[in-house]
């Protein structure tokens, strides 16, 4: 089974930047995608990237052209640079990897971003 823990969330001004990484461990083997969703109080966990095994990516709207997403293979490792960021982009950042044959979707516990005005 997979376990992914979270780093890197914090409370930063808004058009401020912050870096979110997911490093992956036990059955790393058999990762396919990654990515990361974010919920926000009141809201549902929405998506917000992701990333293939071969490096492509996909974003949500709202956060193309601020967020990138990357991955480390190697190291079994994804991270979210954040740029520009907004108060509407505070909430709980989860990551996400789809494991084995089956897709199952395993998560990690979260990381709290919190975007003041």
């Amino acid at each position: 089974q997979v376990q992914l823990v979270e780093s890197g969330g914090g409370l930063v001004q808004a058009g401020g930047s912050l870096r979110l990484s997911c490093a992956a461990s036990g059955s790393v083997f058999s990762i396919n995608d990654m990515g990361w969703y974010r919920q926000a109080p009141g809201k549902q966990r929405e998506f917000v990237a992701r990333i293939t095994s071969g490096g492509r990516t996909n974003y949500t709207d709202s956060v193309k052209g601020r967020f990138t997403i990357s991955r480390d293979n190697a190291k079994n490792t994804i991270s979210l640079q954040m740029n520009s960021l907004k108060p509407e982009d505070t909430a709980v950042y989860y990551c996400l990897a789809f494991e084995g044959r089956i897709l199952r979707p395993r998560w990690g516990r979260g990381t709290q971003v919190t975007v003041s005005s």
